[in-house]
């Protein structure tokens, strides 16, 4: 008998069929068979799945004599099942690689469940993938074991299908929910099996890819495949209630409780789905245009007949509309849905009117508050246009708590960005009473972009420009020979904005000379290396180790990270390298970290096991510690990238375009010692060579990349952000004395302490030095 077998319904899905079976049976486990199962297929996807079945044994083709619908064309394939496990994969969907080795594994490890759920990402019609709500909800629970639905309630919140689950086929077959006809039956079957199984185990990566397809009302089968959560995505969703199945949604939730009153454990979990269902049912109201009576009317008997014993209702504005539609109350319900409309409207009308008097009272208040003194313990903080705590502002905050606790710490950050701060950070909104308050008033600044225009400098107030990389593009005022680069910007303000700075940090001379020409004025450049680096020459082993674990990074696996930077001259995130033939290149034991620029919302990768997004992951330092190597093109990742002396590959298939259209300050690409850190590729297939050959940590890589680390890591030896507190916070005129990159030992993978230790050693025993 094979592990597992792949139940695919076949009926209109000839232009996916074939992708879908080969997303299977490319699969690097083995010990699978496919059931294929047509009833009649009018588009003829059932003449292809007989041709794929013809020319290989795994694939079984299964036709019905008459039409089944969904519910028939799945419950036969199960029927001819022989696997240990059954797997439902629409035919529109695909098996992501590695998908079945993954399944299996956490399958043997759980010692084989009832059933085990997993994760999808979603593709909508000429669409990017998208991470699913069920994903993170099963990353929540990735360190349980096994469990039941009564221990874990809140799994009812993963996406009710059947094709993100592996269900044990002894369990199916004694399974007290069977597929339903309609629409909803898959729903039921997925909530059915998840109520009724003894043991649950999760899978916290993305499985399957689920590509939604177009809608086309005379062709589509109702199929929603969505959890409650999710449906605001599904555009379908509302067709489907246009065509009455909300009145079949009332009845085959109540034939799903009727089925699963006589089961195990079903008085643990009455509760929670009964919530479910009636979240479900009044979200299905919200969208209804008609037949709203019968609809209210059906629900109300639906919740006389299914209410579990002792069950308490919520208490809000939303259990009110709960009660009036379970009571049948649809006259009072549309009454308070039309209260509650212009309640909103009347709600927008009022922060218009204090938007408008904000406007004029904030100047006023700016101004008083400039009047009254400074305050000496006081400092503002701010990266990235307020986007939170990170950078050379954030090492900088973490130095003064240690080395001058008595200077208190202001971070100016977004009101979207508050939400996600660290517990004890002291923060203010821009544009708020306190903001002003606070810029007026503090004395020191630290930032690593400029301030707004509207902030007055005023006597005493000391400001730091932190800057955030090494430039190896023209800044600053050398933009106006770029116009496509400098998009309008305007220079006068600019030269402003400089015009506050007092101090500018350096991490090397070429930083530098290259801050005095971009931004010209009467600041003082402190070499003190780039705070943010600290962390880059101080980690030790078992703090990447943990890193690399948070990021499933597996031990042995060989990290390398793509951080490319972005382009003025482009809107959109534009990823140069085709990284799914990357990742099936460097096989399993290499995993690639995606970091898109931060000025892109999303990177819009492509699904794959050996691919991980992190272009939202809160720290650039800590990717870094995780990475065996560095991919990048143009950006400034890899003059911090060298401080840790591992390789780094310059992909530069657009560098003619790069330097011409935005200007850079010396040749990348020149192959000078100094000037290319290491192997430079300009296609996919050469980056799968340098990778695949040695070339990309081979003796001419490690060359240029110890000239390289020679010029731009010239003042970060790991005390830089203690040489700006003592200077700027303390007043201690003289710098820290700079340990030069050559007597720095830089900091070892987990996998090469050992041998590190083993090298600090000299030949009697005693460390080196």
């Amino acid at each position: 008998m094979p592990r597992v077998s792949v139940v695919v319904p076949v009926r209109r899905v000839r232009g996916s069929l074939r992708e879908c079976l080969e997303s299977v049976l490319s699969q690097s486990f083995a010990d699978f068979e496919i059931i294929g199962v047509a009833d009649g297929c009018p588009d003829g996807s059932g003449r292809l799945l007989d041709e794929i079945a013809a020319v290989d044994p795994r694939v079984r083709a299964v036709h019905l004599a008459e039409p089944a619908g969904p519910d028939g064309r799945r419950t036969a394939g199960a029927e001819h099942a022989k696997g240990d496990y059954l797997l439902f994969l629409e035919g529109t969907h695909v098996l992501l690689p590695g998908a079945l080795r993954r399944i299996t594994d956490r399958l043997a490890a759980a010692k084989d469940p009832d059933l085990l759920l997993f994760g999808h990402v979603r593709t909508p019609f000429r669409g990017t993938p998208q991470p699913s709500r069920s994903l993170q909800l099963l990353k929540d629970m990735a360190g349980t074991e096994v469990c039941m639905l009564a221990d874990r309630p809140e799994l009812l919140e993963v996406a009710a299908v059947c094709w993100n689950r592996a269900v044990r086929r002894e369990f199916h077959e004694s399974g007290h929910v069977p597929f339903a006809p309609g629409q909803y039956g898959d729903r039921m079957y997925a909530l059915g099996t998840l109520a009724t199984a003894g043991t649950v185990a999760a899978l916290p990566v993305p499985c399957v890819e689920h590509r939604q397809q177009r809608h086309v009302p005379q062709l589509a089968e109702p199929h929603d495949g969505l959890a409650p959560g999710e449906r605001s995505e599904q555009t379908g969703r509302s067709e489907q209630t246009a065509l009455g199945g909300e009145l079949e949604l009332v009845e085959q939730f109540g034939g799903l409780i009727r089925a699963l009153r006589d089961a195990p454990r079903f008085d643990a979990v009455h509760g929670p789905l009964f919530d479910l269902v009636s979240r479900e049912l009044l979200e299905t109201y919200g969208v209804l245009r008609r037949r709203r009576r019968a609809y209210v009317r059906a629900v109300a008997a639906f919740h006389r007949d299914h209410l579990p014993p002792g069950h308490r209702p919520a208490d809000g504005v939303r259990a009110l509309r709960l009660r009036l539609l379970t009571g049948g109350r649809a006259g009072r319900l549309r009454a308070l849905d039309a209260a509650l409309a212009a309640r909103r409207g009347l709600l927008a009308v009022v922060p218009a009117v204090r938007r408008r008097l904000g406007r004029r009272l904030t100047p006023l208040y700016y101004r008083l508050q400039r009047l009254l003194p400074l305050q000496r313990d006081l400092a503002v903080y701010s990266a990235y246009w307020n986007r939170g705590v990170s950078c050379n502002p954030a090492a900088v905050h973490r130095k003064a708590a240690e080395l001058a606790p008595h200077v208190r710490g202001v971070w100016v950050v977004t009101q979207k960005a508050a939400a996600a701060l660290p517990p004890g950070i002291d923060h203010v909104v821009p544009g708020s009473r306190r903001y002003w308050a606070v810029m007026a008033r503090a004395t020191y600044f630290f930032s690593n972009v400029n301030f707004p225009n509207q902030v007055v400098k005023r006597r005493g107030q000391v400001h730091v420009m932190t800057h955030h990389g090494t430039p190896l593009k023209v800044m600053g005022v050398g933009q106006a020979r770029y116009p496509a680069a400098a998009q309008g910007m305007n220079f006068k303000d600019l030269l402003r904005r400089v015009d506050r700075w007092d101090l500018s940090l350096s991490s090397n001379p070429h930083s530098t000379e290259s801050w005095a020409s971009a931004y010209p004025g009467a600041v003082r450049h402190l070499e003190t290396g780039y705070p943010r680096n600290d962390v880059l020459v101080e980690a030790d082993p078992e703090r990447i180790r943990a890193v690399r674990a948070a990021l499933g990074v597996r031990p042995g696996q060989r990290a390398v990270l793509y951080a490319p930077t972005f382009r003025d001259y482009e809107r959109t995130f534009t990823c140069r390298l085709d990284l799914e033939r990357v990742a099936k290149a460097l096989g399993e034991d290499t995993v690639l970290l995606v970091r898109a620029h931060y000025f892109h919302d999303e990177s819009g990768l492509a699904a794959h096991p050996g691919i991980v997004d992190v272009s939202c992951h809160p720290s650039a330092e800590e990717l870094y510690l995780a990475a065996d190597a560095l991919v990048t093109d143009y950006s400034s990742a890899m003059f911090d990238y060298a401080n840790l002396d591992r390789p780094i590959v310059i992909h530069a298939p657009d560098w003619e375009t790069y330097r011409a259209v935005r200007g850079v300050c010396f040749d990348l690409l020149s192959g000078a010692p100094g000037d290319t850190p290491g192997a430079v590729t300009r296609s996919t297939n050469e980056l799968i060579r340098v990778f695949s050959d040695g070339t990309w940590d081979g003796e001419a890589a490690r060359a240029l990349r110890a000239a390289f680390r020679e010029r731009f890591c010239t003042f970060d030896d790991g005390r830089a952000a203690e040489r700006v507190v003592r200077h700027v916070l303390l007043g201690e005129p003289e710098l820290l004395p700079v340990t030069p990159p050559a007597e720095r030992r830089p900091v070892v993978l987990p996998s090469q302490a050992h041998a590190h230790r083993a090298d600090m050693l000299s030949s009697d025993g005693r460390p080196s030095r």
